[in-house]
């Protein structure tokens, strides 16, 4: 299943890159996350391994484990789903203006066949509401 969201932000690339990638804060802008934990390291570049705790209906329900498969900063971030929910999340900046335009994709499926998909079928209106909350939150972070 893939879902897509984009927003304009007021800062340019490189500024709402380094908000974005303050990997323990994106909980304060991302609404399905309770909390985020670097596992690894580093904290930049490839192989970046990030625990994320994530709520379901506002409940802390599983922590998810996100790995960084492509680092190009200010453009591009794409990650891995490493635990139940597999498949790629994908940020971009692109400039727009003074700004820049952020764009969010989740291409993830579930391991159990047939099943995996009805149920990703049935959050996804619920997974773009999130998303689209999530952008929302990090344009709001980055005007204050």
């Amino acid at each position: 299943m893939r879902v897509s969201v984009e927003i304009g932000l007021p800062l340019p690339p490189g500024s709402a890159w380094d908000v974005l990638l303050d990997w323990e804060r994106q909980a304060e802008w991302m609404k399905d996350a309770d909390s985020v934990r670097v596992l690894t390291p580093n904290r930049e570049g490839t192989g970046v391994r990030v625990a994320v705790k994530t709520r379901v209906l506002g409940v802390p329900a599983f922590t998810e484990v996100l790995e960084v498969l492509e680092w190009d900063p200010p453009r591009r971030l794409l990650m891995a789903h490493r635990s139940f929910v597999r498949g790629e999340g994908e940020w971009t900046l692109q400039e727009a203006g003074e700004g820049s335009r952020f764009t969010w994709t989740e291409d993830v499926s579930l391991p159990v066949p047939l099943l995996g998909e009805l149920a990703l079928i049935a959050y996804r209106p619920l997974m773009r509401h999130l998303m689209k909350g999530g952008a929302k939150g990090l344009r709001e972070e980055l005007e204050t």
